[in-house]
C-alpha cells in the first residue's frame, strides 16, 4: 500500500464518494490525462491524475515496521501534494456537474429547461452569449430559438446567416462532418482553413458578427439515445477565444446529459400540445350570433389536461343556452368524458331547455348510469334576450341552475353582484341530485360572467378571499370594457390571475361573457 499523507487519503474517500453519489465516473475517464478509468484500480500506480510510476514505493510499505518518527522525505511530500491538488480538481469538477444537472432536473417544463440549459452551458465555456435552436430531427416539432443576451432583434440578424456558414447550422442540417466545436471569425483576408472554415467565410455571417460583436463561437450538438438529434447549442465569445480542454470535457459531460432530460420535456411538450387541441376541438368552435346578445369566451387547457368546458347554443324561439362545468379528474379521460358530457347536454338542453333543472337532471342521471365513478359539477342558463319572441316586449330574463358549480357574477354600470344560486351537490355525487332554478332580468348592458372554480384556485388565495378578489376584478372593469365582453374578459384575467396570464396556470380555466342589449 502506498504510503500518503493523511489529507491525500481523505481527499481519495471524497472523490470515490462523490463518484457514487453524483453517478458521473464517466467524468474521471474524460477529465484525467490519458483517459484510462480502469487504472485506478491497478495494483500499482498508473500515469494518471498527474502521478508518475516511475516514483519507487517507499521501503516502508513492503513490511511492517514501527511507526517512523522522521518527516517525510521532500519528494514524497511533493507528490502527495500534486496528487491532492489533481484530486480536489476533479471533486470541484464533480459537484460542479452535480449541481448544474441538479437544477436542470429542477425545471418543470422544456421553455424553463432551455433557458437552465444555455445559461450553464455557458458558465461551462467561458461565453457571456449564446442560443439554442430546437429542431427535433423527426420533424414532429416543435421548433424553437432561445438566447441568452441575445435579443429577437440579434436572434433575427443570425437567422439571416445561411445554414452552410455556420457550424451548429450544418448541425441543424444533419451534415454527416458537422461535429460542431470551435470556430474563429478570420481576417477579411486570411487564406481559407483559417479559424475552422475550409472556405471563405460567407459575406452575411462576418456581416452579422460584426453588428453583434462576436469573434469566435463554440457549437455542440444535441443527441439522444432514444429521439435522435434535437437541435444544436451554440455559445459566443466577444474575442477570439475557445474553452481549454477541461471546459471541453465538463461541457460535453453535461450536455450528454441534458441532452436527455431535453428530450423528455419535448415528449411532455407534445403530449400537453396535444391534449390541448383535443380538448379544444371538443368545445365550440366559435360563439353563436343571437340578436340582442353579445358573447365572448376564454378557455384554457392545464397541463395536466382537465375536464372543463364550455358551451353556448342556440335553442328555439330565439332562446339562447349557456353553459359551463368541469368534470373531476385530469388526463386524457377527462378531456373525453368532458366531451360526452358537453354533447348529452347539448340534446338535453334542445328538448327541454327551458327547464334548466330538467336538463341538468337528466345529465346526473345519464352520468350516473354510463360513468358511476365519475363527477362533475355544471352549471346551465336558458336566456331570453330582451325583444325576442318570448319576452313580449319585455326585459331579457335569465333561468338558471347550477349542480355544485361556482355562482355567476351579474356585472353592471350600477351593480356587481353573484347571483345567489342555491347549494346543490355535483352530478354524480348523490342518488338523486335535484335544486330549485334562480331567475334573474339583467338590465340593458349588463353582462352575465360565467367562470369555472380554476380562475379561483390560481389566484392561490383561500376561497372566500379568491370570491373577494373576482368581485372587486369586476368592479373596477373600466367603463369602455363593460360594454365589450371580450375586453371584459380579458381585464378580468389580467387582475385576477397572480401573473395576469392564463397560460402558466396549473388547471384549466374557463370564462363565459354574455353581455345583453
Amino acid at each position: 500500500m502506498l504510503d500518503m499523507h493523511p489529507c491525500v487519503r481523505v481527499d481519495v474517500d471524497s472523490l470515490m464518494a462523490a463518484q457514487h453519489d453524483l453517478g458521473v465516473c464517466d467524468a474521471i475517464r474524460r477529465i484525467a490525462p490519458g483517459g484510462k478509468a480502469d487504472a485506478m484500480s491497478a495494483p500499482h500506480l498508473p500515469k494518471v491524475a498527474g502521478i508518475d510510476p516511475a516514483v519507487t514505493a517507499s521501503p516502508h510499505t513492503a513490511a511492517p515496521a514501527p511507526a517512523r518518527t522522521a518527516p517525510a522525505p521532500a519528494p514524497a511530500q511533493a507528490a502527495g501534494s500534486l496528487i491532492q491538488d489533481r484530486l480536489a480538481g476533479m471533486v470541484s469538477d464533480l459537484t460542479t456537474l452535480h449541481e448544474l444537472t441538479e437544477r436542470l432536473a429542477r425545471a418543470g417544463d422544456l421553455d424553463t429547461s432551455l433557458h437552465e440549459f444555455l445559461r450553464a452551458g455557458a458558465a461551462l465555456v467561458g461565453a457571456r452569449r449564446g442560443l439554442i435552436v430546437l429542431e427535433p430531427s423527426d420533424g414532429l416539432g416543435p421548433t424553437t430559438t432561445i438566447g441568452l443576451g441575445l435579443g429577437h432583434a440579434e436572434l433575427g440578424h443570425i437567422e439571416t446567416v445561411p445554414r452552410s456558414a455556420t457550424s451548429y447550422g450544418r448541425i441543424l442540417d444533419g451534415l454527416p462532418d458537422a461535429q460542431g466545436g470551435s470556430e474563429f471569425l478570420p481576417e477579411p483576408d486570411a487564406p481559407p482553413g483559417t479559424g475552422g472554415f475550409a472556405a471563405p467565410v460567407d459575406p452575411r455571417h462576418r456581416e452579422v458578427a460584426a453588428r453583434l460583436g462576436y469573434a469566435a463561437s463554440y457549437a455542440l450538438p444535441l443527441t439522444a439515445e432514444a429521439t435522435g438529434r434535437l437541435g444544436a447549442a451554440v455559445w459566443l465569445y466577444d474575442e477570439q477565444a475557445e474553452p481549454n480542454d477541461r471546459q471541453r470535457d465538463l461541457a460535453g459531460l453535461y450536455v450528454r446529459h441534458a441532452a436527455e432530460h431535453l428530450a423528455r420535456m419535448l415528449e411532455v411538450e407534445r403530449s400537453r400540445t396535444h391534449l390541448a387541441t383535443v380538448a379544444e376541438e371538443l368545445l365550440p368552435s366559435r360563439l353563436p350570433r343571437i340578436p340582442g346578445v353579445q358573447l365572448a369566451a376564454r378557455h384554457h387547457t392545464g397541463p395536466r389536461g382537465g375536464g372543463d368546458w364550455y358551451d353556448a347554443l342556440p335553442l328555439p324561439e330565439g332562446a339562447l343556452g349557456l353553459a359551463v362545468g368541469s368534470v373531476t379528474g385530469a388526463g386524457p379521460s377527462a378531456v373525453a368524458a368532458m366531451g360526452r358530457l358537453r354533447a348529452s347536454l347539448r340534446a338535453y338542453a334542445v328538448m327541454e331547455g327551458e327547464d334548466p333543472v330538467a336538463v341538468l337532471s337528466d345529465l346526473e342521471l345519464l352520468l350516473r348510469l354510463t360513468e358511476p365513478a365519475r363527477c362533475a359539477t355544471a352549471l346551465f342558463a336558458h336566456c331570453e334576450p330582451a325583444g325576442g319572441p318570448q319576452t313580449d316586449g319585455r326585459g331579457s330574463k335569465i333561468i338558471l341552475a347550477g349542480a355544485g358549480h361556482t355562482p355567476p357574477l351579474l356585472i353592471g354600470e350600477h351593480r356587481t353582484e353573484y347571483v345567489e344560486t342555491s347549494l346543490s351537490a355535483p352530478l354524480g355525487m348523490l342518488s338523486c341530485w335535484e335544486a330549485p332554478s334562480t331567475e334573474i332580468e339583467p338590465a340593458p348592458g349588463e353582462t352575465v360572467l360565467l367562470y369555472t372554480d380554476g380562475l379561483l384556485r390560481h389566484t392561490g388565495d383561500p376561497t372566500d378571499r379568491a370570491y373577494a378578489r373576482l368581485h372587486a376584478a369586476a368592479a373596477g372593469v373600466p367603463r369602455a370594457a363593460r360594454e365589450d365582453p371580450e375586453a371584459l374578459c380579458d381585464h378580468i384575467l389580467r387582475t385576477v390571475l397572480p401573473d395576469g396570464r392564463p397560460a402558466d396556470a396549473p388547471e384549466d380555466i374557463v370564462l363565459l361573457a354574455a353581455r345583453f342589449e
